[in-house]
C-alpha cells in the first residue's frame, strides 16, 4: 500500500517525529512485511510524506488498516495534515513507475523498461561478483549473491535512472513529462 499525507508546513517536525514513532511500532505486527517511509523535498510548498507498506496478505492489510491501532494514529496526526490520506495499492512494477498524479502508465510500457533495465543488469552484475566470489561458495549460495547484486544495482541505480530518462515517453500526457 502507498498512502500520502500532505502536511501543514508548520508542523512538518511534529509529523516526523509521530510518523517514526507509528513506523517503529507499526513493525510488531506479525503480519506486516516492511515499511518504508518518503520525505518531502526541503522546498517543497505543501511537504507530502509517503508510506509505502506491505503485508503478507489482502485480509492482513485490510485488518491493519481498520486496527485502532492505525485508527488511533489517523486521529493523533489529524490536526498534523492537510485532508484526508490518499491511498492507492501497488501490485508491482507500478510502483517504479508513480507519476504526481498517482496514475500508473499501461502495463506494456512499464514491462518493456523493466526488461530494459533487467537484461544488461543481468549480463553485467554475474561479471563483476563472480570473480570477486570465484569458487569459495556453493554455486546455490553464489546464485543468490549474483540475484542480491542484480536486484541492488536495479533498485538504486538502473530504474531510478531509467524511469527518469524515460518519464516524456512513460508519461506523455504530464506537463512535458515532469511530475
Amino acid at each position: 500500500m502507498a498512502i500520502t499525507r500532505r502536511v501543514r508546513k508548520d508542523r512538518a517536525g511534529e509529523f516526523e517525529r509521530e510518523l517514526i514513532a507509528f513506523a517503529s511500532e507499526s513493525l510488531k505486527d506479525p503480519h506486516s512485511r516492511g515499511v518504508h517511509l518518503l520525505y518531502p523535498t526541503p522546498d517543497a510548498e505543501v511537504p507530502e510524506y509517503g508510506i509505502l507498506r506491505s503485508f503478507e496478505s489482502t485480509e492482513a492489510r485490510d485488518l491493519f488498516y481498520a486496527s485502532d491501532f492505525y485508527r488511533n494514529w489517523v486521529a493523533k496526526v489529524g490536526h498534523l495534515v492537510e485532508g484526508d490520506p490518499e491511498s492507492r495499492e501497488l501490485t508491482g512494477l507500478e510502483a517504479w513507475f508513480r507519476e504526481g498524479s498517482g496514475k500508473a502508465p499501461p502495463r506494456w510500457k512499464m514491462a518493456l523498461l523493466t526488461w530494459v533495465a533487467v537484461w544488461p543488469v543481468s549480463m553485467g552484475v554475474p561479471k563483476v561478483i563472480v570473480p570477486l566470489i570465484g569458487d569459495a561458495l556453493p554455486h546455490f549460495l553464489r546464485s543468490g549473491v549474483v540475484a542480491a547484486g542484480i536486484v541492488t544495482v536495479l533498485t538504486w541505480v538502473a530504474m531510478p535512472l531509467l524511469v527518469k530518462v524515460a518519464r516524456p515517453w512513460i508519461h506523455p500526457a504530464s506537463r512535458g513529462g515532469k511530475p
